[in-house]
């Protein structure tokens, strides 16, 4: 019988809670318990262990790209294809090949409904964005297989993972709209569990506190990041009676929104308000008018995720190591330039 979560906290003499917390990356833990806890759930063979056994002594020349189940078609999203591109090309170089798939929510619960990981199909997984789950990530870890995650990181487990200078990003393009005179500047954010929309509220506080401009700060937070609720909650600040000169969202996908809501409520752009998103995604330029952005580069997100993924089949007790990549501001026309 595989272990549960009763069997490590009487192994170590802890709570179940502390160990629940630990395999879920939740905070109320030290990172000396969390450690315990992990090597217990290795040795005691938790029930996540045992999807991957016999991983480490056969390889497949295959890895995996896992997504989150989204709502639109994988090829309807501009932005994960490219991450997708960039470690594909990598992997080619060295004889691999990669498996495209989604993960929903009964799988994002445990690994052993996870078909690529039970069946030993893969020797690796890049687990891309930042709607998996904690639980669905450490399942993975603990399981043996290598794995990297790419736009996401956990708060409180430190775990492989590419990401971009999100706070910085997103501070610069405050810091632009703030230099054009603006200072009621609203942030239409996504959920706060996601480290990229902790990470770009938080340039944007930055910028509005440096300029002096803390009081003003709002940040209107939503439970998805697409257009439509780009432009519900453009529509729900002007019905609180909020009056921004311009917008910061944090994905290009709300600002167009946004754009859209603006539009419709016969404000002009960019005089009437200055719009910014965050991405780069090939749809910004085509808006109307085309959208001031922060790039991010995804083809380089996807390949160092790779590239660290077969550093990891090589050295496979090698410490975390986070990788940043930077940002440019793209100026064009939303944002008044």
């Amino acid at each position: 019988m595989p272990a549960r979560i009763d069997d490590i906290a009487r192994h170590l003499g802890v709570s179940a809670a502390s160990v629940s917390r630990a395999l879920n990356d939740r905070p109320g833990v030290s990172e000396e318990l969390r450690r315990r806890i992990l090597a217990a759930a290795h040795e005691l063979d938790f029930a996540p262990n045992m999807a991957a056994r016999g991983l480490a002594t056969q390889r497949t020349q295959m890895m995996g790209l896992v997504l989150g189940k989204k709502e639109t078609p994988l090829d309807a999203d501009p932005f994960y294809p490219l991450i997708t591109h960039g470690a594909e090309a990598c992997l080619a170089e060295q004889g691999y090949h990669l498996i495209l798939t989604t993960v929903d929510g009964t799988q994002a619960a445990s690994d052993l409904a996870f078909k690529l990981v039970r069946e030993q199909r893969v020797d690796g997984l890049i687990l891309a964005g930042p709607d998996i789950s904690p639980a669905f990530i450490l399942a993975m870890r603990q399981s043996g297989v290598p794995c990297v995650l790419v736009d996401n990181c956990l708060q409180e487990t430190r775990i492989d993972c590419v990401v971009s200078d999100d706070q910085a990003g997103a501070a610069a393009a405050v810091q632009h709209l703030l230099q054009h005179g603006h200072q009621d500047v609203l942030c239409l954010s996504g959920p706060q569990e996601w480290a990229s929309s902790r990470e770009r509220s938080q340039g944007y506080h930055t910028a509005m506190r440096e300029a002096g401009l803390a009081e003003r700060a709002r940040v209107m937070p939503a439970a998805k990041t697409t257009i439509d609720t780009g432009q519900d909650l453009l529509q729900q600040a002007f019905a609180e009676g909020l009056r921004p000169s311009a917008v910061f969202a944090i994905n290009d996908s709300m600002a167009i929104g946004a754009m859209r809501a603006a539009q419709a409520m016969g404000l002009r752009l960019p005089e009437d308000l200055a719009v910014i998103g965050f991405d780069d995604i090939s749809w910004a330029e085509l808006a109307t008018p085309p959208l001031t952005t922060v790039r991010i580069y995804k083809e380089e997100l996807g390949a160092l995720a790779a590239r660290r993924l077969l550093d990891l089949l090589a050295h496979a007790e090698s410490p975390p190591v986070r990788s940043v990549v930077g940002t440019q501001l793209v100026l064009r026309r939303s944002c008044g330039c």
